[in-house]
């Protein structure tokens, strides 16, 4: 049975593990393989992920889903203004997917987000990712613009699109 709940110091090498095997399992193919490596270390290491456990300003700590003690996915998101909220990160065990844990997760984190009063939900989906496009579509949100992807570095220029929900 998969739990959903905050994370715990014990969870920080599963939320790395989760999220560098998912990154390199949605990028593949659309994202060279020099730019997922790097954006793994920035974000996925050890200590930034031990730092970011708990809530702060714009942040409200990492989500795990976990499953026979194995964390199996993640989720990380924080409130943009006062009425608008951001899904920041979202990354499944590669073998775990269409078990309905993304949705899980996502649901825990926006009861989070709708409790601080948000009204919109926003979310940067890489152009080209079949993978997180068509969940975030079944789930309400609905393309609002593109932009040059948050991570990318001189010389790339993959985009983004932003997408948004009304949940409260």
């Amino acid at each position: 049975m998969v739990e959903i709940r905050r994370a715990v110091t014990e969870d920080v090498e599963g939320i790395a593990h989760v999220c560098i095997e998912g990154c390199r399992d949605t990028y593949a193919g659309i994202r060279s393989r020099e730019n997922i490596e790097r954006n793994n270390r920035i974000f996925y290491n050890h200590e930034r992920i031990t730092n970011e456990l708990q809530e702060e300003d714009g942040w409200d700590g990492y989500i795990v889903a976990v499953d026979n003690q194995e964390v199996v996915g993640a989720i990380g998101g924080g409130m943009i203004s006062e009425k608008e909220s951001e899904v920041y990160v979202l990354y499944l065990d590669p073998g775990r997917r269409r078990e309905g844990i993304g949705g899980k997760l996502l649901e825990f984190l926006t009861g989070i987000h709708l409790e601080k009063g948000a009204k919109r939900q926003w979310v940067s989906v890489q152009k080209g990712n079949q993978k997180g496009l068509p969940f975030y579509e079944a789930k309400g949100f609905q393309y609002q613009s593109e932009r040059p992807a948050y991570s990318n570095v001189e010389g790339e220029n993959y985009l983004s699109f932003r997408m948004s929900r009304g949940i409260g």
